[in-house]
């Protein structure tokens, strides 16, 4: 055996300058682009969101519990504005004649603490705001119809100006390509929680910006529902934006809780228990006495206060279940769309009750009485979950329902029936019983379909197409998520409007009139058994001018359309190959059986009545949503 002392072991020495040398020859083969085991360490891959501070409801909350807020928006490169793909901040100040220095949310500092701290005196966070919340809705209604959303046809992107008009208004534009916010100055005599006098900005109401991105959202998907037609056409517009704006109050998780403790559960509540616990006998005498609002219910809290009302603008639940109230033709379209919001809400607070009943059982059985308004941190927690969870069931019914309406002359009747038909379409069982709960809402406020047989369930859902009993659209490209490319959609465009016309006495179209086809999109969704269901969702669109007058032409005419929304599903492969796509469901608005039909009737009289008689601008037809915001 050799002698281990006699062996010359290594210099250390040596052995560092290898491992150096080894390295050295690693950064220039990794510099040099060689390709090696491991992916390059300097590809760093872009963050999946970027977190942005805002307020959850507005300024006029201060820092009340969960007021200020970090929104995660999924991430993208900006340019200072900032500018998206989607959407634009434009800041030019209409009274002042002047633009204001645009924010960098790519500068570094602003990157590492998510963006500027809340301001009410900072424009760059105005800026900031309007673009984290205009992307926060986008993304949520995006996850709800299983698909990207677009802008209406001739606005590639959003434009957002925070600073447009002086003006206690804030409105979507078609013709500006985007949202207008304005501000103006706080009532003198009762300015509620804001000095007298102050400046007001309606694009740092989070209620405002998720109201009029929905309009602008709602717009982009059913373009013809801008039409006033009838009543229900702008009522549902306004109702549908406040739906969206108020469900999202349920997803900030701090007030969710705060509010949860302050009225022992009881979400429907319109005022919160006092700090103090009890009112004085003898009559308020500090502000802990004071009985707050309920923000969850109340919508632009500041707004409405600024304008010296002492309220929120609109509540979820300020109109009380009177089925003779919709009949009255002097409802503004704000007041006949609260009627429908109040609906919504009825339906969504007795689910939660359901929902959360055995907690509240289990609660009181532990020594809790009936009447208390303390809840244990445990309880709150899964009442906020419940209701945080259902508030999001909700919004994805309301959102789905679109894809299951008419595309012309809709109605509160329609949306129930299109609320019913995608909640059973994707969900066949109902264990808390939503659908009903629905139903029983509207019936109470009298909102019920005109052309509906029974008041069930069964007879409430637009019916399934018996199969065979239209043909197969052929050779139509579903594409993927994210959505069709400008080669599959030249593809699906001249075969739907060449099917269109083929079948056009079958869809519910006048033969020798042209049909259109406004907009097609796939729609991907989970069913509940874990299986990817895959829609094509297309609108058909036809345009017939009526005379406002048989008997005196010369009065002019005015636009009627016949339209249907037509589901088709994905085929399914045989033998290898797709089969034929199959229509699921044909939702009608049907042209009148003659010239001078019901439809007709109804809408001629509707027209009459707004004035729409004078003048010769045919946009007078569409709703001005600048003119329908005065005082939002």
């Amino acid at each position: 055996m050799p002698d281990q002392t006699s062996r010359s072991p290594r210099p250390r020495k040596a052995a560092k300058k290898r491992i150096v040398s080894n390295a050295v020859r690693a950064t220039a083969i990794a510099a040099a682009g060689v390709p090696g085991l491991f992916l390059d360490s300097t590809a760093i891959p872009p963050p999946a969101t970027r977190p942005l501070k805002a307020y959850a409801f507005d300024p006029s909350l201060g820092h009340f519990i969960g007021n200020e807020m970090t929104i995660e928006v999924k991430y993208e490169k900006l340019l200072p504005g900032p500018v998206g793909r989607k959407v634009a901040v434009i800041d030019y100040d209409g009274a002042n004649k002047c633009f204001y220095k645009p924010v960098d949310l790519d500068d570094p500092s602003l990157l590492i603490r998510g963006g500027l701290a809340p301001s009410e005196s900072d424009p760059r966070f105005h800026q900031q705001m309007v673009y984290a919340v205009v992307s926060d809705t986008v993304q949520h209604f995006e996850a709800a119809l299983g698909r990207r959303i677009r802008w209406r046809r001739g606005i590639d992107r959003l434009n957002l100006y925070p600073h447009a008009m002086i003006s206690a208004n804030a409105a979507y534009s078609p013709s500006a390509q985007g949202i207008l916010f304005g501000y103006f100055r706080a009532s003198d005599q009762d300015p509620g929680r804001n000095l007298p006098g102050q400046t007001v900005f309606t694009c740092l109401s989070h209620d405002i910006i998720v109201h009029e991105t929905t309009h602008a959202v709602l717009d982009g998907i059913r373009t013809h529902f801008s039409e006033r037609t009838n009543p229900d056409v702008p009522a549902f517009h306004e109702a549908f934006a406040d739906l969206a704006a108020l469900f999202r109050h349920f997803s900030h998780k701090t007030a969710l809780l705060d509010t949860i403790a302050k009225t022992g559960g009881l979400l429907y509540r319109y005022h919160l228990q006092p700090e103090s616990g009890v009112s004085s006998e003898d009559g308020v005498k500090i502000q802990a006495q004071l009985a707050q609002v309920n923000p969850l219910i109340g919508l632009a809290q500041q707004f409405g206060e600024a304008r010296g009302t002492g309220k929120a603008l609109r509540s979820a639940l300020s109109e009380e279940p009177d089925p003779k109230k919709i009949l009255d033709p002097k409802l503004e379209p704000h007041q006949r769309g609260a009627i429908m919001v109040s609906a919504v809400f009825d339906a969504y607070f007795t689910i939660y009750l359901r929902r959360t009943a055995d907690l509240f059982r289990l609660y009181r059985a532990n020594g809790a009485g009936t009447n208390t308004m303390e809840v244990s941190g445990s309880l709150a927690n899964l009442l906020a979950e419940q209701a945080s969870r259902t508030a999001e069931i909700f919004f994805q019914i309301c959102v789905r329902a679109i894809d299951y309406c008419p595309p012309v002359d809709i109605t509160f009747g329609d949306f129930l029936r299109a609320v019913i038909t995608a909640d059973r379409d994707l969900h066949p069982e109902d264990k808390d019983g939503i659908r009903d709960a629905f139903m029983q809402a509207f019936r109470l406020r009298g909102m019920l379909p005109a052309d509906a047989e029974f008041f069930s369930e069964d007879a409430l859902c637009w019916p399934r197409i018996q199969p065979k009993s239209l043909p197969a659209v052929d050779g139509l490209v579903f594409g993927d998520p994210n959505g069709l490319t400008r080669e599959e959609k030249d593809i699906n465009g001249p075969l739907l409007r060449a099917y269109a016309k083929k079948n056009a006495g079958r869809l519910g179209f006048w033969p020798d009139l042209p049909v259109e086809v406004p907009s097609f999109h796939p729609a991907f969704r989970i069913s509940p058994d874990g299986r990817l269901r895959v829609d094509m969702v297309i609108e058909m669109v036809q345009q017939y001018d009526t005379p406002f007058d048989p008997n005196r032409p010369e009065l002019g005419t005015f636009p009627m359309r016949a339209g249907c929304t037509v589901l088709v599903a994905k085929p399914s492969i045989v033998d290898d190959e797709y089969a034929g796509a199959e229509i699921r469901y044909l939702i009608q608005k049907k042209v009148d059986a003659d010239y001078g039909g019901t439809r007709e009737q109804t809408q001629r009289q509707y027209t009459l009545s707004q004035g729409l008689l004078e003048g010769n601008d045919p946009k007078r037809f569409s709703i001005d949503f600048n003119m329908l915001h005065g005082g939002i």
